[in-house]
């Protein structure tokens, strides 16, 4: 479905319908590195071996590979694969001892240790899968804002967890988009995006709400120095409607329309994983013709 509709940037969807290690976070932690993780209590953590948990989460993995190959397998373009970042995975592992990972700094350090490893292996399969596309990976971090702003609850709800520094958070994101070795996309469907920071440390492009959009002055200023934007708009059969929105918002940050459909994708403001596949392919059809309709009037 995603090769068809969007034939321009097809990208590997994650299910999470599908259960326990198919869901962002247990996904992305069985690409870890020497860092087993298991459910316990309903939540992921991290463990002494790798048992039951991980290999399913690994066996989810090598068949959504073994699926995208099919169809990629000569496709010589540009795909998308994604996982989650850092700051949300230590936001919601917690430690063999107990409590979220975000409470240690040394194990947060350890985490991204892993992380970027583990991305580094994920990006090199996905590249040797596919030798004649391009990949572009986009990392999650809905967490991010709130791992900034001291608000990401303690495991009793009661308190807050410490607010983390922005060097601090820069750092740990620039080790994983550096592993990557490919152009990282952040995406992040919360308010007050950072997007300065995602740009400080490597990313080449934010992807988020609309209707949550970051400080327009920031946003503005990257954008101005040719930041992309994977603009979370498309949230009905409108696609005339998405791309009048996307126009505005051009036109109000003062960018010359010209290079709108260059550094602008569409998207959902925070993907389908909700969405029936009928109601997934409309939307992703709405996304491609309001794309065309920009890319043919971009200052409409």
């Amino acid at each position: 479905m995603t090769f068809g509709e969007l034939p321009d940037l097809p990208y590997l969807p994650e299910l999470p319908a599908r259960g326990p290690g198919a869901d962002m976070i247990g996904r992305t932690a069985g690409l870890l590195v020497d860092l087993p993780v298991e459910l316990y209590a309903a939540r992921w953590q991290v463990t002494s071996r790798a048992g039951r948990d991980l290999r399913r989460t690994r066996d989810l993995w090598d068949r959504d590979l073994d699926a995208l190959t099919g169809p990629a397998a000569e496709y010589d373009g540009v795909v998308k694969i994604q996982v989650a970042g850092p700051w949300t995975l230590a936001a919601a592992l917690y430690r063999p001892t107990g409590g979220l990972m975000l409470r240690d700094r040394g194990a947060v350090r350890d985490l991204t240790a892993s992380l970027a490893e583990g991305v580094r292996h994920h990006v090199a399969d996905v590249s040797a899968r596919l030798p004649q596309a391009r990949v572009l990976l986009q990392l999650d971090e809905p967490s991010l804002p709130g791992v900034l702003a001291g608000d990401i609850p303690t495991e009793s709800g009661f308190s807050r967890l410490a607010q983390v520094p922005e060097g601090e958070a820069t750092e740990a994101l620039r080790a994983v988009l550096e592993a990557a070795g490919v152009p990282v996309v952040v995406h992040c469907c919360a308010p007050a995006v950072p997007v300065k920071l995602l740009s400080t440390a490597g990313a080449v492009g934010v992807a988020l709400d609309l209707s949550l959009a970051p400080d327009p002055d920031a946003l503005g200023e990257l954008l101005d120095a040719g930041f992309a934007l994977f603009a979370g708009a498309v949230t009905a059969s409108d696609p005339g409607g998405v791309a009048d929105r996307v126009r505005r918002l051009w036109r109000d940050l003062g960018l010359p329309p010209a290079r709108l459909p260059a550094q602008v994708v569409l998207t959902p403001p925070c993907g389908l994983a909700g969405a029936t596949p009928e109601s997934a392919r409309a939307t992703l059809g709405t996304a491609r013709e309001a794309a065309r309709r920009l890319a043919d009037d971009p200052g409409a």
